[in-house]
């Protein structure tokens, strides 16, 4: 993956907001429902979400900063640790034994090896001992951790995404729908392969879910802000809201707020026994640019009552 700041277009030094507003940029221009037939756009979107992932938490981007990390996420070099599928290397050191004695012990991710361990694997299967015996059995192949980032709609309506395991191959996996940031997905026996006939292992697959441009989530609910005009606030009317699934028509009541809150009944995420609701506010928006014809109007306006009479 190419450098995460040179993806969003911004310097190292960029702030926080300033990132965050570059992906949302971003994600507006290259986003899938835009370019449905397009696969390099969809790809685009795909680097654009990695990308944020990385240098919208705090914590990678300061581990990227520092290169402890690549732009996948992933630790370089040895310093960073060994990584066997499940657990790596992480330090090795001395610790309280019984009785008080110091033994070095190595800390794989999945608690301390004592070294006479490790040695005994060594030794004892080239003498033939008791340890060399106990690796003869069969033995179950490590667990493989990934990471991958799926789109937001993906996380709330379901899907499938192609991953690819450090051994070449490729697998398909299912998203299962309403799936939240940070879940791991278990696909058993993906893993690495056994020794002396042993079962394989796990695959463990860690997903993000990208930040959406406008939509966010609460629970199975989706929220969003939604523009509307003066006129459509005032007179109310039909107009076009974006869903998971697609443009729906809303009915804006005549003499709306801002603030005011519609409900979209089952236009929110996808979950086991229900569907959730899509909540919109609306946001009575006036033109970025001088409208002649709206000042000529609020000129010749008279208004009949006070906005700030609740504040007094």
């Amino acid at each position: 993956m190419r450098d995460p700041y040179d993806v969003l277009g911004v310097s190292k030094k960029a702030s926080d907001a300033e990132i965050k507003k570059a992906f949302r940029q971003l994600a507006k221009k290259h986003h899938p429902d835009k370019h449905a037939d397009d696969p390099a756009a969809v790809k685009r979107f795909q680097e654009i979400n990695n990308a944020y992932e990385l240098l919208g938490d705090k914590e990678k981007r300061a581990q990227y900063d520092r290169g402890e990390i690549d732009a996948n996420g992933q630790p370089k070099g040895f310093g960073a640790g060994f990584n066997p599928g499940a657990g790596g290397f992480r330090q090795g050191g001395f610790r309280q034994g019984p009785g008080g004695a110091r033994e070095f012990r190595f800390d794989f991710g999945n608690g301390d090896v004592h070294m006479e361990d490790i040695l005994g694997d060594i030794f004892g299967s080239m003498g033939g001992g008791q340890r060399g015996r106990a690796r003869a059995q069969p033995q179950r192949g490590q667990d493989v951790q990934l990471q991958t980032t799926v789109s937001f709609q993906e996380a709330a309506l379901g899907g499938t995404r192609r991953v690819s395991m450090p051994d070449g191959r490729e697998l398909e996996v299912k998203i299962p729908a309403s799936l939240k940031h940070g879940q791991t997905i278990r696909l058993r026996g993906q893993g690495a392969q056994g020794e002396r006939g042993g079962p394989a292992g796990d695959l463990l697959i860690t997903v993000g879910v990208a930040p959406h441009p406008y939509f966010t989530r609460d629970g199975d609910d989706i929220r969003m802000d939604l523009p509307v005009t003066l006129k459509e606030a005032v007179e109310g009317g039909k107009v076009e809201v974006p869903t998971l699934t697609g443009q729906v028509a809303l009915t804006v009541p005549p003499n709306s707020n801002s603030g005011d809150v519609l409900r979209l009944k089952g236009k929110g995420v996808h979950a086991p026994g229900r569907t959730g609701d899509l909540y919109v506010r609306l946001l009575v928006t006036l033109p970025e640019s001088r409208d002649t014809e709206l000042e000529s109007f609020t000129r010749r306006w008279k208004p009949s009552y006070d906005p700030r009479s609740k504040l007094r």
